[in-house]
């Protein structure tokens, strides 16, 4: 592996210790002669994170956001600073999430091994647990059926590397053979749907996507179920929002992914989150005579 050049790239904003712990694991990486670039891309944090991004790693290449970027908007200008400099690969990183020793050497072997038996071009996910119970939390995803176009669910790491369709953009390791079939991460989503995005685009242009033997790191999972309920027009207004599933973004997934009914899919999720949530404001009445 000596003279690789490889470049992480991750996007933050107001995690200043998670931040600067991810950053930490990935000095920490060990690589036989090769060189890892960091970009960092801090989309106008308020907490002081850019600060003490430069001050314990003054070799980091920090890129300014406008606050406004989000996770696709913060990744694909990082990613974009990286590919202008033309590297051999490029490790996705989230902010949040801590590598264990020796992950980096595992992307590059476990890409080079599939390479050696004849596979194209190939991104290598890794599968993230969670750092208090294990749980396995992000990394490669296929889709629960061929009649559910746009669900997913996570591959189990196995002691060898495992096909999967698309993968959560925690930990990914992209080769440049990919990057020039595919580009950059498309504009055209803003919190979410970026990396699901990109990996299928990747398979599209023929390439792979496989999943890293174990486990690579910890990283808390985002998708616990919420008990604080709101206003109905306010939880409907949340559910349309960036940070969770607003129209346009979805209408692009879903319109490209999900077939030629994919306005049934585009539509579903509201409906059904609609439907919960008047449901769950609905006084529980019982229709058995003599009980009012």
């Amino acid at each position: 592996m000596a003279g690789l050049r490889i470049a992480a790239v991750m996007a933050v904003h107001n995690r200043r210790e998670l931040t600067l712990a991810c950053l930490d694991s990935l000095r920490a990486q060990q690589l036989a002669g090769g060189t890892l670039d960091v970009f960092v891309l801090d989309d106008a944090s308020t907490d002081g994170t850019a600060a003490a991004v430069l001050e314990r790693h003054p070799d980091v290449r920090l890129l300014r956001g406008n606050g406004q970027l989000y996770w696709n908007g913060g990744m694909r200008r990082a990613f974009g600073e990286a590919i202008a400099a033309d590297y051999d690969y490029y490790l996705w990183m989230n902010d949040d999430t801590e590598l264990d020793d020796g992950v980096v050497e595992l992307l590059l072997s476990t890409e080079r091994e599939l390479r050696e038996q004849g596979h194209g071009p190939v991104i290598v996910a890794g599968t993230t647990r969670h750092p208090d119970t294990g749980e396995l939390t992000y990394g490669g995803q296929v889709r629960l059926s061929r009649w559910r176009r746009v669900a997913w669910t996570l591959v189990q790491p196995g002691g060898e590397p495992r096909p999967c369709e698309t993968m959560n953009g925690n930990t990914v390791l992209i080769p440049r053979a990919v990057v020039q079939s595919v580009g950059n991460i498309d504009p055209a989503y803003v919190q979410q749907m970026g990396d699901f995005d990109y990996g299928l685009r990747a398979r599209a242009a023929g390439c792979e996507v496989w999943v890293a033997p174990g486990t690579v790191g910890t990283c808390a999972s985002h998708s616990e179920r919420r008990t604080d309920l709101q206003p109905l027009q306010r939880e409907l207004a949340r559910l349309w929002s960036v940070k969770e599933l607003a129209p346009r973004p979805w209408l692009v997934f879903t319109r490209r992914w999900a077939g030629r009914f994919w306005p049934i899919y585009w539509l579903s999720p509201y409906v059904r989150r609609g439907l919960g949530l008047v449901l769950q404001r609905t006084p529980l009445r019982h229709s058995v005579s003599g009980v009012r």
